[in-house]
């Protein structure tokens, strides 16, 4: 397991000197405190990070490979002392942004998923600002072995593994980008304008195992990437004139089933994805094996489907196999493979269809969660509000 987070007021002193409990954390709280030591001193009036779990490859940042059983603060020094904005975490490897809209990033970096192309290591472990992103970034995602930034005007950038398309790069490769190959798996280490999106406003990018999916000002929804069970939600297979068939799509695609809905949300799984439309309706789709997504004996659904079973939704997160809603109540209903206990429902049992997760959630609305999977490791931020 790994978790990364953001510490709240209360809790600064005990993270600082690793005695807080997990309990005690209560997690997503940007925090603005007043000094009390030369520690202290420094994250005082800032934004920060604390993380903790498993280390390997740095991509806790924390300039080891050392595990951490208690969340430990990131210094604002190590971002050139700047607030941090948000976090993303992807299968071994976390990208941070910063207030003034810069990227850093830290953890394994075998297909160039960090953005720093000046730099060949296979992992690092400390942040290091991304290079090649001309301008102000306002959100990022982490994927399975590939990265995303959104910048001010809404522009897409992409760098990492981009073996099936999940850059949207498209196939032709273009002179002056650090592109190379390993493993017959092509690799792009530095930050790319996905061209084909020119003149579209993005507001939304979620990156999943292989494949991406966005969400424009307009609300429609683009996927791209490896399409293997229905995870792109097209309904096909590409191909020229009936031949060469693939699952994967190289340029951004719109998902047809969705015209006519608004998306406000969506989520990007290992093999599924989750759009939440305008009117709080939820859509899935991808594998739907029996113990992952929690439908049964039924076959993989290649176009969205809407789940009934949820009220009116605000925000979506998608682990490996399971996936949690947000409710406009405040609500979390969570559903799917529940690995070591995941899904938070008081059992290690599949949940086959949404389930509302109780506990502290039944006396605090919850406004954030969200999780990434690499094998069995989850990453949780939760507001409780």
């Amino acid at each position: 397991m790994i978790g990364r987070a953001f510490a709240n007021r209360s809790s600064l002193r005990a993270i600082l000197k690793n005695e807080t409990k997990l309990s005690e954390l209560r997690f997503g709280r940007w925090i603005s405190v007043s000094s009390n030591g030369p520690e202290e001193a420094e994250l005082s009036g800032k934004r920060f990070a604390a993380l903790w779990g498993n280390g390997d490859y740095g991509r806790l940042g924390q300039g080891s490979l050392e595990s951490q059983w208690s969340p430990k603060a990131l210094p604002p020094s190590l971002f050139d002392n700047q607030s941090l904005r948000e976090i993303a975490c992807g299968g071994a490897h976390t990208l941070f942004l910063t207030e003034n809209g810069h990227v850093y990033a830290s953890g394994l970096n075998d297909y160039g998923q960090l953005g720093v192309s000046a730099d060949d290591r296979g992992y690092i472990i400390e942040p290091l600002e991304v290079a090649g992103l001309p301008k102000e970034i306002l959100k990022v995602s982490a994927g399975y072995h590939h990265s995303s930034a959104i910048t001010v005007d809404g522009e897409l950038y992409m760098w990492g593994k981009n073996t099936n398309g999940q850059l949207g790069l498209g196939k032709r490769r273009e002179q002056g980008m650090h592109i190379f190959h390993c493993e017959a798996a092509t690799i792009l280490s530095t930050p790319s304008k996905v061209k084909f999106l020119t003149g579209v406003t993005v507001k939304i990018i979620s990156l999943g195992f292989e494949h991406s999916i966005a969400v424009t000002d307009k609300g429609e929804t683009l996927s791209w990437g490896g399409g293997g069970s229905g995870r792109l939600g097209h309904g096909h297979q590409s191909g020229i004139l009936g031949l060469f068939k693939s699952d994967s799509e190289y340029t951004p695609r719109l998902v047809k089933e969705l015209e006519g809905f608004k998306i406000k949300n969506a989520a990007a799984g290992m093999l599924h994805s989750v759009c939440i439309s305008e009117n709080g309706s939820v859509y899935v789709f991808g594998e739907r094996a029996k113990k992952k997504l929690g439908y049964g004996e039924a076959s993989n659904n290649s176009v969205p489907s809407m789940v009934d079973e949820i009220p009116y939704s605000e925000k979506a997160a998608c682990g490996g196999y399971h996936t949690c809603i947000i409710t406009g109540g405040g609500e979390l209903y969570v559903w799917g493979t529940n690995e070591n206990g995941c899904l938070g429902i008081g059992s290690t049992d599949v949940a086959h269809s949404p389930e509302r997760v109780e506990g502290p959630f039944l006396r605090h609305s919850v406004s954030e969660k969200k999780f990434q999977h690499k094998r069995y490791e989850c990453f949780n931020r939760i507001q409780l509000s």
